[in-house]
């Protein structure tokens, strides 16, 4: 099943929440996770992921936290998906000839070449600073993920 993994689900909750602050704003690491409901075991080695490529900065001590490494405006949904899963690749086939014998002369090489490029096309084009504006005119209370939780606990 091709779908996004719950890291880089986690990660883009972590970079949206960075992205909805002012422009330099730090935020501790345990207002993030409250706020997007990360368990910590993800969370740090999320943080260290997206740290690693330069999409966020990290700082030590009593004031310390998070912080966009860069505009909004500058970080794409790739960006964020392949510090945290890799290169996109929807088939082996698309690595070269070592992986596929058939590679220029397969219709589905083709055709997988032509879908990959429409994904990252759409990821790249998914910006963080539009994600922040939209959720910004979301009811207020939407991103607060306690609140569903225990709304969903008391449903069932």
């Amino acid at each position: 099943m091709f779908k996004i993994n719950r890291r880089t689900d986690y990660a883009i909750r972590v970079m949206l929440c960075l992205a909805r602050r002012a422009s330099g704003a730090r935020l501790p690491t345990q207002a993030v996770q409250k706020e997007m409901q990360i368990p910590r075991s993800f969370l740090q080695r999320i943080i260290a992921d997206l740290a690693r490529v330069g999409l966020v900065n990290t700082f030590a001590g009593p004031n310390g936290g998070l912080e966009l490494a860069r505009r909004a405006e500058a970080i794409n949904l790739r960006q964020v998906w392949e510090a945290i899963e890799g290169p996109m690749l929807i088939s082996d086939c698309l690595t070269g000839r070592e992986a596929c014998l058939f590679e220029t002369d397969c219709p589905v090489n083709r055709r997988w070449q032509r879908l990959q490029a429409l994904i990252t096309g759409e990821l790249e084009a998914i910006r963080l600073d539009e994600l922040a504006q939209e959720a910004s005119r979301l009811p207020a209370g939407l991103f607060d993920f306690t609140a569903f939780r225990s709304e969903r606990r008391h449903a069932v």
